[in-house]
């Protein structure tokens, strides 16, 4: 089976006419953007995005899902203005290198990012076409 890097590499090769003997995450911006692809911090987070909003709508595997927390169940932040919007409550952490890498902190902290329009989306569709439009114009302004 081919690995999607293979197949990114094949395709960037006979559209872009480059020599793709080095690593993908070398091209430069305007060939990502001429296709359309993230980059690959914003490939991350378009991913979690999706597993987070998935968990939020009850889609989502329930060990992911009792693991996100919304503000407004904080009995301490029930009165912030946050509570009143999708906003995802997460630990403090002390290292920044392991903890801040765990599921509920680095899907909280992406969830909490994103504008209310793409956090209010109806469906799944919906949100990944508003997820993909913000997180491109992110990375391509």
């Amino acid at each position: 089976m081919i690995d999607t890097e293979t197949e990114r590499t094949s395709v960037l090769t006979f559209i872009l006419l480059i020599d793709l003997s080095f690593n993908l995450s070398s091209i430069h911006y305007p060939q990502l953007c001429c296709l359309h692809w993230l980059c690959v911090p914003q490939r991350i987070s378009f991913h979690l995005a999706i597993m987070v909003y998935q968990c939020v709508c009850g889609l989502g595997p329930a060990y992911l899902a009792n693991a996100l927390q919304p503000v407004a169940r904080n009995l301490g932040r029930q009165r912030l203005q946050s509570s009143s919007t999708s906003a995802l409550d997460f630990p403090t952490t002390r290292l920044s290198t392991v903890s801040d890498r765990a599921f509920p902190v680095a899907a909280a902290r992406t969830w909490n990012s994103l504008p209310a329009e793409v956090t209010s989306s109806n469906s799944l569709q919906t949100f990944i076409t508003k997820l993909k439009s913000y997180l491109f114009l992110a990375s391509f302004p």
